[in-house]
């Protein structure tokens, strides 16, 4: 055991200090997690985090940081997941600080559990071939309860142009109704697996952040303007740089009911893929749950992207 404080964020005077944590732990780890100070200020700006009470630092006897928690909780929901993201420096893993920064996410959701009348549980992931992580979720009684692909996909291949459906329109969302957007959000994945519903300030935040481009914000109008289907693209351009490949993401695919099995889900694919392509980008990648519902994974797969990582989720009840 050795003395360690734990203390709340204090905003950008620490900005720099966790930035450097995590680039450290990115060299070890080659997660493609690295960050930046402007960055890290967009994400506690979100919305939904609590500044005070969602993020904590652990510092050794000298001051140094070497310790970052970080749980993503969401605003509604009758069981509240909490997500968390935590980083410990290099030279200070498996000498009990993991399981500090455990405790004190269970203890935030304990006081959401509290706050709010709900139950809650806790959930990590970590990547099939980083045993670091996965160990620490199995040390502190974690159990698998999901998987997911990251999976790319190269635009220098011919990609099929879309067919939408007759009466059907491809605009860009950045000009439409935020709060239609937001319902059709919400109904599309309300039948997938730990959906929780996206908050309109949520989304009006999203449209502020330095990386989004409305012309990646892509939504199929039904002829009666009916927000249909969507794909909502991102380049995320500090990671190209630190990486130097020119890589884009399709964050956000779906289709909401009443309007599957039309062919929309692969049109705004195949969409956003050209987009991308036209704003440069070589390579396209998403995330997917093998499990999806909908049959995503094969969509995917049709149109030629392959898996590239594997992501386990790990969940445990917090009472």
């Amino acid at each position: 055991m050795f003395t360690l404080t734990m203390r709340p964020l204090a905003i950008e005077s620490d900005l720099e200090a966790i930035a450097h944590l995590i680039n450290t732990c990115e060299e070890v780890d080659r997660l493609e997690h690295g960050t930046s100070v402007s960055e890290l200020r967009t994400e506690f700006d979100k919305p939904s985090i609590d500044k005070a009470r969602d993020i904590r630092l652990w510092e050794d006897a000298d001051g140094n940081l070497i310790g970052f928690g970080e749980v993503g909780i969401p605003q509604s929901g009758e069981i509240i997941d909490g997500w968390l993201w935590y980083c410990v420096h290099p030279h200070n893993r498996g000498k009990d600080l993991e399981k500090q920064i455990i405790a004190w996410s269970e203890e935030r959701m304990r006081e959401v559990a509290r706050d709010r009348n709900v139950q809650v549980k806790l959930r990590c992931s970590a990547r099939d071939d980083k045993p670091y992580y996965i160990k620490v979720a199995e040390n502190n009684r974690f159990t698998v309860d999901r998987y997911f692909f990251t999976m790319q996909r190269s635009l220098a291949e011919p990609i099929p142009e879309p067919q939408f459906p007759a009466g059907f329109t491809l605009c860009d969302a950045g000009h439409q109704d935020t709060e239609a957007w937001v319902e059709m959000f919400n109904q599309t994945f309300i039948d997938h697996w730990n959906h929780h519903d996206l908050t309109l300030d949520r989304a009006k935040y999203m449209l502020t952040t330095p990386d989004y481009k409305p012309e990646l914000d892509l939504v199929a109008l039904a002829p009666d303007r009916t927000f249909a289907a969507f794909c909502f693209c991102a380049i995320h351009i500090k990671d190209n740089e630190r990486s130097g490949r020119n890589e884009g993401w399709i964050a956000a695919l779906g289709t909401r009911r009443g309007f599957r099995k039309m062919g929309l889900a692969r049109s705004m694919l195949l969409s956003g893929m050209h987009q991308l392509k036209a704003a440069g980008m070589e390579t396209a990648k998403l995330g997917v749950d093998t499990q999806n519902p909908n049959n995503a994974l094969r969509l995917y797969e049709s149109v030629g992207f392959e898996k590239l990582y594997n992501w386990i989720s790990y969940v445990k009840d917090v009472t």
